[in-house]
């Protein structure tokens, strides 16, 4: 029984040679449009499809190998005898390898001024057809759809052929192919509904995601656990797809801080032109906006110099050579910046461990999606913006422009905190926070303790409504002068009477910011 081979790829690196493999090792060679040319230009012997099928391509190329002829090659077992009887009357042939991927669907609707058109054509459908059926017949017919794996299986093939736990991987790399091609297109046709918010097409009664791999780090959180770390397709800007100008490799770990770092650093842009964050564990411990950078670095530094060690550092602007040295003395584990100096990456390049890192923003905030037992949860950033116009003032005393501004300040960087957050801030600057805790009174204890001295006429954002007055009379001892929350406790009034009492001035925003 004469051996063949499909071969249908849109990506063609390394085609030839693989193509040359197989025929070394007696397949007859069947293909279609462009991969055929381009196979019969390297001087192969080539199979048209329209040959086998006894059709020509029709509808533009739309049809060419959905037809018995072929899916009854690729889907035929070849252990049933009544299989290989009706290939016998039908005239059909099997075919024992196939090699395709897909019409490329994502740089299409990456281009410039693409159409619906553009986007529809670029929809493969015999792809995927003919990539499931070969995967769904694994024990019978190789299918390959990466490049990167033409080595390893024309090794295997000229070795006496692929055993079949590889066929099994290979065929569930096909499926996974498939499974994010149609992702990548159900995400690119679901559109907000006329009919009100979007939340129906957002989240849909059925919903995948597509990503794919960019690195396997040593480990995940700890040295006993495994992990990884995914792009978006199409995605060029965010921290897993940065570029990294100097030092070791990326920890898992590096990359959830960078990110925390970066998204910190590029949330305060109507506070000045240059924001500087440090952060550790996910939080920033050092957060500062000012008209000179290096200015910035050194107040995000001074609101907490302990926590800053081993921290990883975030800009949102280009970082100069006088910010670099500014830096000196500290040990930092990654910084993250859009762009860099020359002079500043020759300081940088004396750390040998620290990780530098050139990040583009995002092309669009992703949804966020975490994991719980037996699912997931999924939402929308919290990307709304707001005005400090629209708050609420609910004390008998009244803000000051500038305590007005650090409060705006305060109220953004409280959202960057875990919650139970309290954030402690003055003249655009950090002083404190209290994170993850269970009882927002002890967040306010820890931002006051992490202040010091430095506490006194800071302004206090919170995350969520205060239910006592506890939290508000911690922070008037602790010599806070104004406050800024979301309210809405059945004890606000409470609450609004011990500010009174205590003379400080209170901000309702009505938007509460929880970041678990």
């Amino acid at each position: 029984m004469t051996l063949r081979a499909l071969l249908s790829a849109y990506d063609r690196t390394g085609l030839v040679d693989f193509a040359k493999i197989l025929i070394d090792n007696g397949f007859e060679l069947v293909s279609t449009g462009g991969t055929a040319k381009e196979l019969q230009q390297a001087g192969l012997s080539i199979t048209e499809v329209a040959n086998v099928t006894g059709g020509p391509e029709i509808l533009g190329g739309r049809v060419k190998t959905l037809h018995p002829k072929i899916h009854g090659g690729l889907l035929a077992k070849r252990s049933d005898p009544t299989h290989l009887m009706e290939m016998e009357n039908q005239g059909i042939e099997g075919i024992d390898v196939v090699v395709n991927n897909l019409y490329p669907f994502q740089s299409t609707i990456n281009k410039p001024g693409f159409t619906l058109d553009d986007a529809l054509e670029n929809i493969d459908i015999g792809g995927p057809a003919m990539t499931r059926a070969a995967a769904k017949n694994f024990p019978d017919v190789v299918i390959v759809v990466d490049p990167s794996d033409y080595g390893v299986v024309g090794e295997m093939i000229s070795s006496g052929g692929v055993p079949l736990e590889q066929r099994r991987s290979l065929a569930a790399k096909a499926f996974q192919h498939v499974a994010v091609y149609d992702t990548l297109i159900s995400a690119y046709l679901r559109e907000p509904e006329p009919r009100g918010d979007g939340k129906a097409a957002l989240f849909p009664e059925e919903l995948t995601f597509a990503w794919n791999r960019v690195t396997v780090p040593r480990y995940g959180e700890n040295p006993h656990q495994a992990g990884g770390v995914y792009s978006t397709p199409g995605e060029t800007g965010g921290i897993v797809n940065a570029n990294k100008l100097h030092g070791i490799d990326m920890s898992y770990l590096n990359y959830f801080d960078a990110d925390a770092a970066w998204v910190a650093a590029n949330s305060f842009e109507p506070f000045g032109q240059h924001c500087v964050s440090i952060v550790k564990h996910a939080n920033p411990c050092g957060l500062a906006t000012h008209d000179n950078q290096a200015e910035a670095y050194r107040r995000a530094f001074a609101g907490d110099e302990i926590s800053a060690f081993g921290g990883i550092v975030g800009f949102n602007s280009v970082v100069t050579e006088e910010t670099a040295m500014a830096m000196s003395g500290l040990l930092i584990d990654v910084i993250v910046a859009p762009r860099y100096e020359p002079k500043a990456i020759e300081i940088f390049r004396n750390r040998k461990r620290t990780r530098v890192l050139e990040v583009q923003p995002s092309d669009k905030p992703p949804l966020n999606v975490r994991n719980v037992s037996g699912g997931a949860l999924v939402q929308q950033p919290d990307d709304i913006i707001e005005s400090a116009s629209s708050w609420k003032v609910v004390t008998n005393k009244q803000p000051s422009d500038k305590e007005l501004s650090d409060m705006a300040f305060a109220w953004k960087a409280c959202q960057l905190v875990h919650s139970n957050a309290i954030v402690f801030a003055k003249d655009l600057m950090l002083f404190g926070m209290g994170a993850g805790q269970p009882n927002r009174a002890i967040s306010v204890y820890l931002a006051s303790r992490a202040a010091g001295k430095k506490a006194e006429g800071c302004v206090m954002a919170s995350d969520a409504f205060f239910p006592f007055p506890d939290g508000i009379e911690a922070a008037a001892e602790s010599g806070v002068a104004a406050v800024v929350q979301p309210g809405g406790s059945v004890k606000d009034s409470e609450v609004i009477e011990a500010a009174d009492r205590l003379g400080l001035i209170m901000v309702f925003t009505g938007k509460r910011h929880f970041f678990h």
